[in-house]
């Protein structure tokens, strides 16, 4: 039977009772098939699921669309119910920051470029919930889509420089059939706005495919990239990038291992996909 806890006392009281070892899959609901194939893997590496749904305010910047996020949460609960989950986690806001809330998490350099750039504050309402998350769920692993490929890295980092005891594990991103990648926000994007979005996918295969002919010019990579995005008109683009993954700095060469990542506007709608490319030995 899957459970439901709405306090962190009850969160606690549950994971004390069952014992064993956990997977958490943190979300922010509005559950899809990158979710469910997080949960899935947790579901076979773990004794016990936890999953969180929690629409996080402290990572949305003043006047960003926090208040339009879609929260579906029966809706998430019925896919959760058959995949095995034991604990669905799913908080108020006053039960995560209560009035006097006044600490949070910052991870410095590698929260700076990309998002960071662009998304001030963002990174550090992400390390705070998930710290807090940890720290309530004390999961044994928890789970991550590759798509958000510069959180994991934050979140990594947060892990280690800490000392916090859990795994993170990494899933791929699922996509749609044109290659889109999986994401609440693509409910936003108008027929029109969700047919160009498409170019994302497009973008990142060409640098791919120039990378494998042994392209190693990270400024030429970026090109190739920036390049078809121009050629969709409703794309307002805010960077491309050709990074180490690790340290999330741009490369002037690319040696064995490289993450093109790209933050692009439709309309209101503002998607963000990656690739992580490696030299196989």
């Amino acid at each position: 039977m899957m459970l439901v806890a709405k306090t962190i006392e009850q969160a606690r009281e549950i994971h004390k009772q069952i014992g064993g070892t956990w997977g958490l899959v943190p979300t922010m609901g509005a559950l899809h098939e990158g979710h469910l194939s997080l949960v899935r893997r947790a579901r076979a590496e773990n004794e016990h699921v936890v999953v969180s749904i929690f629409v996080n305010p402290t990572q949305f910047a003043p006047g960003g669309d926090f208040n339009k996020y879609p929260r579906t949460l029966e809706r998430d609960l019925e896919l959760l119910e058959p995949l095995g989950v034991d604990l669905v986690f799913a908080p108020s806001v006053e039960e995560i920051y209560p009035r006097d809330f006044q600490t949070y998490v910052e991870v410095e350099e590698v929260a700076k470029p990309l998002e960071g750039e662009h998304r001030p504050g963002h990174f550090r309402g992400v390390a705070t919930v998930v710290t807090k998350l940890f720290n309530i769920l004390q999961p044994d692993r928890a789970y991550f889509g590759q798509k958000d490929a510069q959180q994991v890295v934050v979140i990594r980092q947060l892990v280690r420089d800490l000392n916090i005891p859990v795994e993170i594990v990494v899933g791929k991103t699922m996509r749609e059939p044109d290659g889109l990648a999986m994401s609440s926000r693509n409910a936003y994007l108008s027929p029109e706005e969700r047919q160009a979005a498409s170019v994302l996918y497009r973008a990142l295969c060409a640098a791919r495919e120039e990378w494998l002919r042994g392209e190693r010019d990270g400024e030429k990579l970026r090109e190739t990239m920036r390049r078809v995005l121009a050629q969709e008109p409703r794309a307002q683009v805010e960077y491309v990038s050709a990074a180490d993954s690790g340290t999330l700095t741009e490369l002037n060469v690319v040696q064995d291992r490289v993450l093109l990542s790209m933050a692009v506007r439709f309309g209101m709608t503002r998607l963000i996909d990656n690739f992580l490319l490696a030299k196989q030995d």
